[in-house]
């Protein structure tokens, strides 16, 4: 078996992995098609192994692809990684920092924030990463993440920003027409909108008598969720400070209803002496505490 195998095969067999056909990875990975072809027949040779068998559908990966697969997966993180890093030399604060954080977050909190640090530094690109998984900072599958959870491995830094406090909310339309709510029994009678799947957040939320056979609307994104409640649909949880911005939006049952979400700025230390990602770092943390603040 070869021991030294370039990346490059690796990459187009994530490639037809991930699309299912030769003509599929090479659009997704900018080659041709018979480059695709001869980078699997050249891993298939240099491994010993079938990785593909053709079918009706398209080629189906083997029992032992997909036991590779998250190895190369992990080679595909490292060699993004290394580009980063080597694109961030020179004088100025340059390179590509990759960023992570939740739905809402990423885009109704940070694009302010990314918006006047790159105007600091032009030179500066920002890959924006929205997801409610925890993406592992340690295997460097982002450099910087927003989390709403503090840290829990030594080889993080991070910095505290402050707790969100999360509360129940409504367009004013919605309580013109349908009344505002004065104690929590009474949701039982509006448009709730809720989770599509019970997990422990939502197993936590202090709504006695209210769960999941009360919504109304539900959905698992809350960008959806946020957007049902400013079309006046009915009554969601909502973070307070985004709330506020917009005129249009009540909160309803403060004194009943209030949760916090412990907000962090996270990297791996050995990023700290990385201008890209230390420029970014601080950008983050002071344009989340400004908005936890405001």
């Amino acid at each position: 078996m070869a021991s030294n195998i370039g990346w490059e095969l690796y990459r187009s067999f994530l490639g037809v992995l991930r699309e299912g056909s030769l003509s599929g990875a090479a659009r997704r990975l900018g080659i041709t098609q018979p480059t695709v072809g001869r980078h699997i027949a050249a891993l298939e040779k240099a491994l010993n192994v079938a990785l593909f068998t053709r079918s009706p559908s398209g080629l189906l990966p083997t029992a032992v692809a997909l036991t590779l697969r998250t190895h190369a997966e992990t080679m595909e993180t490292t060699a993004a990684a290394l580009e980063r890093v080597a694109s961030s030399q020179g004088p100025q604060v340059r390179g590509v920092v990759r960023v992570s954080a939740s739905e809402v977050i990423g885009v109704e909190v940070l694009p302010p924030i990314l918006a006047r640090l790159r105007q600091q530094h032009p030179h500066l690109k920002v890959e924006l990463v929205l997801s409610s998984r925890l993406l592992d900072l340690l295997q460097l599958e982002a450099d910087i993440a927003v989390r709403m959870v503090r840290p829990s491995q030594e080889q993080l830094l991070a910095r505290r920003i402050g707790n969100i406090e999360l509360g129940l909310h409504a367009h004013n339309d919605y309580l013109q027409y349908h009344g505002t709510p004065r104690q929590l029994s009474e949701l039982a009678h509006h448009a709730i909108i809720g989770y599509d799947q019970e997990n422990a957040f939502i197993r936590s939320l202090p709504l006695k008598g209210i769960d999941r056979s009360h919504f109304a609307l539900s959905s698992d994104s809350d960008l959806a969720q946020l957007a049902l409640i400013r079309a006046g649909a009915g009554i969601g949880v909502c973070q307070v400070p985004l709330a506020q911005q917009d005129s249009r939006l009540t909160r309803v049952l403060a004194d009943a209803f209030s949760l916090e979400l412990d907000t962090w700025v996270t990297m791996h230390e050995d990023l700290r002496n990385s201008p890209r990602c230390r420029v970014t770092f601080d950008a983050l943390v002071e344009g989340l505490q400004r908005y936890v603040q405001d």
